[in-house]
């Protein structure tokens, strides 16, 4: 299937910079937009909980009533990434030239023009779905 996936850079410990990629369910893109992907994935996780009463939906710094909910049978179910860290040259380069020429500050928080779209191959599992990128179709102009 095609997707759009937002685009974060990953600091790593020995200062080099990983590949974020996430795929942010439709209903809760717009509430997305302007934070981190680790904000998102709170964001989704109180859209998803029944303890809506933990620490983590109470920081989120929007009412919980402003969030979306999600339809029966929605593909992602919930926010999902995946990491790259060490791509060869030749693998995804459109992503990697994206990711090395655009400005720093658009790959901290998700935006829309910090997105690509990709061809993934979707894995649903009864303990957690799952996603592997099979190419990436097209990236955001800057």
């Amino acid at each position: 299937m095609d997707v759009m996936l937002f685009v974060q850079s990953l600091p790593l410990k020995d200062g080099g910079r990983g590949i974020l990629l996430v795929w942010v369910p439709q209903p809760v893109q717009n509430v997305c937009l302007g934070k981190s992907a680790q904000q998102c994935a709170d964001i989704d996780f109180c859209i998803r909980t029944t303890s809506k009463n933990v620490s983590t939906c109470r920081n989120l710094g929007i009412p919980l009533s402003r969030l979306p909910s999600y339809p029966p049978g929605m593909i992602p179910a919930r926010q999902l990434s995946v990491v790259f860290l060490h791509l060869s040259p030749d693998r995804f380069a459109n992503l990697q030239q994206f990711f090395h020429t655009a400005p720093k500050a658009a790959l901290e928080r998700l935006s829309m023009s910090a997105r690509v779209k990709a061809r993934v191959q979707f894995i649903r599992k009864p303990d957690d779905d799952d996603f592997n990128v099979l190419q990436i179709l097209a990236v955001a102009p800057f």
